[in-house]
């Protein structure tokens, strides 16, 4: 008897979708989105931090993969590029101003699905999940890694990026959750090598897809970006097809 395929596991039941954090990874998730849209495989459910966080955010709001894809290919380095001075070069107004033009709803409560998405709060020093209230605000907070953006107000809490302590972006997902996780690999010069955060995580319920060698963007090299979200594309659909082993981890 052949082996249960990731495409006919996500076929199965109703699955969560899990994006982690990655610099300019939101181009790689948003291929991966458009190759599982495609294939008529839409989460129930979603949670991530940093570029997932971007992802999942629109996603949930009603912004098809595919029109995610668009807007993504039309980014310029001007669109976001505001430096001030702060706790980081840009000042994040830019980036929040292109947030709230594209986004089709205003608040959680108005996805049509549920999101969670992790924020770091700079006062507590801890993850919080954000799932309530101002949509774009908190997609802000989780994108706004140190160094590059100022943290960002919110209810009155000063918040960064989501994937300083949640790096999976998964904080959000119930424990019992059917979890498809789609894990970007990271060589952040401030994480050790070997750091439990760069690992896959193991939860029951859960299978992961990690892509190897994607073409990595920065704001000075965003058609990269576009040739990664291409690629992951690509590579989920040959991966949907993979018989599904028992780390229950899929890499392409």
């Amino acid at each position: 008897m052949s082996k249960q395929t990731l495409g006919e596991w996500l076929q199965a039941k109703p699955f969560a979708l899990g994006m982690s954090s990655g610099f300019f990874g939101f181009f790689a998730h948003t291929g991966m989105l458009v190759a599982l849209e495609a294939e008529g495989l839409r989460p129930t459910r979603l949670s991530g931090s940093s570029a997932g966080a971007l992802v999942a955010g629109f996603y949930a709001a009603g912004l098809a993969a595919s029109e995610i894809k668009r807007e993504l290919i039309k980014v310029r380095r001007a669109d976001f590029w505001d430096p001030a001075p702060g706790l980081g070069l840009l000042r994040g107004e830019l980036f929040r101003k292109k947030l709230d033009e594209l986004l089709p709803v205003q608040r959680f409560e108005e996805c049509r699905v549920p999101v969670s998405l992790s924020v770091f709060d700079l006062g507590s020093r801890t993850t919080s999940v954000v799932e309530s209230g101002d949509l774009a605000s908190a997609m802000q907070a989780s994108c706004a890694l140190p160094v590059l953006f100022h943290p960002v107000r919110r209810e009155g809490r000063l918040l960064s990026d989501g994937g300083i302590a949640d790096r999976p972006g998964l904080l959000g997902m119930h424990s019992q959750e059917r979890v498809f996780y789609h894990h970007l690999g990271s060589r952040s010069p401030w994480r050790r090598a070997g750091s439990a955060s760069l690992k896959i995580p193991k939860r029951e319920h859960m299978m992961s897809l990690q892509m190897q060698d994607l073409p990595r963007a920065n704001p000075f090299r965003l058609h990269r970006g576009v040739e990664a979200m291409r690629m992951a594309e690509d590579l989920t659909r040959r991966a949907l097809g993979r018989s599904l082993g028992s780390d229950c981890v899929v890499c392409v």
